[in-house]
């Protein structure tokens, strides 16, 4: 079984954020009652195809067998299948769990070629009858243990990613509407696909965080020191024009939180943007109280909210409300009947950072994955299985 313990550690290898292994443990804990033997994969960082102590899964399996409430076998050997691991594979009993290393710890796993990464896939298919992909966090890689298995043993879904499927698909092909999505992040050139994909699905596009002031400079208002993707101006211009004529309502901030510096305690103030710039000696940070206003309305309306990028720099206090207050009116949302979905990657973390997690009627594990399915691209890890929703 693929998962995804792509999980953060800090400096003693505690593991401080527990989403993903808590989104794989449905999907275990069946396997484990009907009597499977289960032989967990995941990777872990980027060690870059080589052993690194450093990335290790040994804190990943103490943490799942904590939460299992039953003992995980931990193949502990830099080479991730030898023979050692194949005895110990060999005599797990129904119902045991074990945990291989890190697949990054072997350049296969991550080959371009594929008859190289195919030797490994191969290897680890040896280990097990059946193959259930539950990490949609690595759908979007054809990499060994996430589609090159699939070409030695039968494919299948697990309940995350199914769930995961499902509620990006209905978000995306039949969305309750009004249909709300919000994008943040820094460029424009690594959103346009998703914008121009939501231009076509979506009833209201706001646009937030970083992307802001390359928009901002399109619609020629000064940015000040604010981010700014300079080859995304003529992007954004297009965008506009083309939200215009698809007649989707994009909303900009009309007014911005900015500082004197990229610092939680640098003198800020609340800037207008529209009309109105960000002084020459500022950099915008966070969405103002009249912009967080607007989106809450919008938020309020709607029968969907999909949202994926923050919309401030909500790891510094002082300009975190922009996206507190987000998450805040997508928790009002779903109490109030909608269907709101967080796309992953950094979003997920403030909306668990705040609290609300548990408010939102699906919080994705795969920025990236969540990113090129709303794209529309296919998932490798995905088009392999044999049954997909």
């Amino acid at each position: 079984m693929r998962c995804d313990f792509n999980v953060p550690l800090d400096k003693e290898k505690n593991i401080t954020d527990d989403t993903r292994i808590v989104g794989a443990l449905p999907t275990i804990r069946y396997l484990m009652e009907r009597g499977a033997r289960v032989i967990l994969m995941s990777h872990l960082g980027r060690p870059d195809g080589a052993p690194d102590k450093e990335f290790s899964l040994a804190p990943v399996a103490s943490e799942l067998a904590r939460k299992l409430g039953s003992p995980v076998w931990f193949a502990n050997v830099p080479e991730v299948i030898s023979e050692e691991v194949r005895i110990q594979a060999e005599s797990l009993m129904p119902g045991e769990v074990m945990l291989l290393e890190n697949t990054r710890f072997r350049m296969e796993e991550e080959s371009k070629d594929k008859a190289v990464q195919a030797v490994f896939a191969e290897q680890l298919a040896s280990l097990g009858d059946v193959f259930v992909n539950d990490a949609f966090g690595t759908a979007h890689r054809h990499h060994a243990s996430t589609a090159g298995i699939a070409a030695f043993l039968p494919a299948v879904m697990g309940f995350l990613m199914e769930k995961e499927l499902l509620y990006l698909g209905e978000a995306l092909n039949n969305p309750k509407r009004p249909f709300v999505a919000i994008l943040g992040g820094a460029k424009v050139a690594d959103k346009i696909k998703v914008i121009e994909s939501l231009l076509a699905k979506a009833d209201t596009l706001l646009i937030g965080g970083g992307m802001t002031y390359t928009f901002m400079k399109a619609e020629g208002y000064g940015i000040g020191k604010s981010i700014l993707d300079a080859d995304g101006i003529e992007l954004a211009s297009s965008l506009l024009k083309k939200a215009k004529e698809t007649g989707v309502k994009l909303i900009l901030p009309t007014d911005v939180v900015a500082a004197t510096a990229f610092e939680n305690d640098a003198p800020s103030e609340v800037c207008g943007v529209c009309p109105g710039s960000v002084p020459d000696d500022r950099m915008g940070l966070d969405i103002g109280p009249h912009t967080i206003e607007t989106f809450a309305q919008e938020i309020a309306k709607a029968g969907t909210v999909l949202w994926n990028g923050p919309v401030g720099v909500f790891e510094m206090p002082s300009f975190a409300g922009g996206t507190r207050a987000v998450a805040e009116a997508m928790a009002a949302a779903t109490e109030g009947g909608a269907v709101t979905i967080v796309g992953g990657g950094d979003s997920a973390a403030a909306v668990a950072q705040f609290g609300y997690s548990e408010r939102m009627s699906h919080v994705s594990t795969g920025g990236g994955a969540s990113l090129e399915f709303i794209e529309g691209k296919p998932l490798p890890g995905v088009e392999v299985l044999q049954e997909k929703t």
